[in-house]
């Protein structure tokens, strides 16, 4: 050891020796020929890293989205956790909207859910409303001054807007456990009333988001009786993904008019076959919020029976929003490099098929083969075991697309790892199991599970 010790140390030396000896060959020429040595080329900042695209981000990027009759928007950089970004918004909505939300169900709520939920039930009186939302600080667990934070805050936008505090609806999302600092929020407001505009909503998509890779909208238009009635909404979500009500932040507006307790029931219906049918990573969210307003700006007629047709439609039309939305935070899930539909059927009961295909959807072991293209059809029977719904091993089949992996409690026959190998190359994919039992159904959707999502987890709130 000494010996090498002496050999690299000699070689450090005659480098140094080189490298001098150059110098002083290159003074002594310059001073013959008269010039100068060149100077050295100054050492500039690297270029800063292109921020990473989820790679199942929309190809066309932000739809275009139409005006909305009845709400404007503004968005500011408020600097509460983020600099150089917008990070707060804000939508007015006229007199006369009505309000429909579902919000988590965790425990742990934050303070501004909690302030929802007192309010989304209560008469709209004819009057405005006011949509708050901040990025960087979720206003979680922070006792007395969560709670101090919310009241300054609608407050202050009731004020600005003209809107009554109680129709005044806040959302925070970013790092649980710190202080939310309002008065950053509190002090663009007055800027931010001024400046609302009915084309304002793409700037509060990307007002909203945190670790999302891309802002996230979808819109849909019908029409009933030759009128149009026009939906557009926006959604913030990437991590903490595993929905016990609605899921992560969405603000959905249309101009439909219709009143507020169908409104509500439709929303809760559809809310369960999109937003609670995803997960990226099994995680409940404190701060879950879903906000949904009709301003009743459209000529069509109002929708009052929702089993007519045009309410028929209009489900139709707003589940397609949701879905939309809901598909685009899987797809922006964490480190996320494909999207998974895992549908099962033949169960004894759609809870059932609920319990298996969200036990598949949030499995470690499942994602994490998906992450690797390793057709591992072993993990799906493991996660259809453990789920808690009756199954029989014998009756079980399994399907990558439309290939059969599995029948019979044994692989099938015809099966061929390299098929399997093969279609898990691909972006997207369907994971089918048929259970044989029953005619119980369910489909989720969920992503798989890379090392970029610890990258981005490890160190959150550095």
């Amino acid at each position: 050891m000494a010996k090498d010790t002496k050999k690299k140390k000699l070689k450090t030396s005659t480098k140094k020796d080189a490298a001098k000896a150059k110098a002083k060959d290159t003074a002594k020429k310059s001073a013959k020929t008269g010039k100068k040595p060149a100077k050295a080329t100054p050492a500039v900042a690297a270029p800063k890293p292109a921020p990473l695209i989820s790679p199942l981000a929309p190809a066309g990027g932000l739809p275009t989205l139409p005006a909305i009759a009845g709400v404007t928007f503004a968005s500011a950089e408020a600097g509460v956790r983020y600099k150089g970004r917008v990070d707060v918004m804000l939508a007015h909505l006229v007199p006369g909207t009505q309000m429909a939300g579902v919000f988590t169900r965790s425990a742990t709520r934050a303070a501004p859910v909690l302030d929802c939920q007192e309010k989304i039930g209560k008469p709209a009186d004819n009057a405005g409303a006011a949509i708050i939302v901040n990025a960087g600080n979720a206003n979680a667990f922070t006792g007395a001054n969560g709670r101090e934070a919310v009241s300054a805050i609608t407050a202050a936008v009731a004020a600005a807007t003209n809107v009554p505090e109680g129709r005044v609806f806040s959302s925070s999302t970013g790092v649980i456990g710190a202080p939310l600092p309002y008065e950053r929020i509190t002090a663009v407001l007055g800027d931010m009333a001024a400046r609302l505009d009915a084309g304002g909503m793409a700037d509060a998509a990307r007002a909203i988001m945190t670790t999302d890779t891309f802002p996230k909208a979808a819109t849909a238009t019908i029409e009933i009786e030759g009128q149009p009635i026009t939906i557009a909404g926006i959604a913030k979500g990437s991590g903490m993904i595993a929905p016990d009500m609605a899921t992560m932040l969405v603000y959905i507006f249309t101009d439909a008019k219709i009143a507020r307790p169908p409104l509500q029931k439709l929303l809760s219906k559809l809310t369960d076959e999109t937003f609670n049918a995803i997960t990226v990573d099994g995680d409940t969210s404190t701060s879950d919020t879903l906000l949904l307003a009709a301003t009743g700006q459209s000529a069509a007629p109002e929708i009052t029976d929702l089993r007519s047709k045009p309410a028929r439609e209009f489900a139709a039309a707003l589940k397609s929003v949701m879905l939309d939305l809901a598909h685009q935070v899987v797809k922006d899930g964490e480190g996320a490099t494909k999207f998974v539909e895992v549908t099962v059927t033949g169960a004894q009961t759609d809870a059932d098929a609920r319990k298996v295909a969200m036990a598949i959807a949030n499995s470690p072991l499942v994602k994490t083969a998906i992450a690797g293209e390793d057709p591992n059809w072993g993990r799906v029977v493991m996660a259809v075991g453990k789920s808690g719904a009756t199954a029989d091993r014998d009756l079980l089949s399994i399907r990558f697309g439309d290939i059969l992996v599995a029948e019979n409690g044994w692989v099938s026959p015809g099966y061929t790892e390299e098929a399997g190998a093969s279609y898990m190359k691909q972006q997207e994919l369907v994971i089918g199991v048929d259970l044989g039992l029953g005619r119980g159904k369910s489909t989720v959707w969920t992503c798989d599970l890379t090392h970029r999502y610890i990258d981005i987890n490890a160190d959150y709130r550095s």
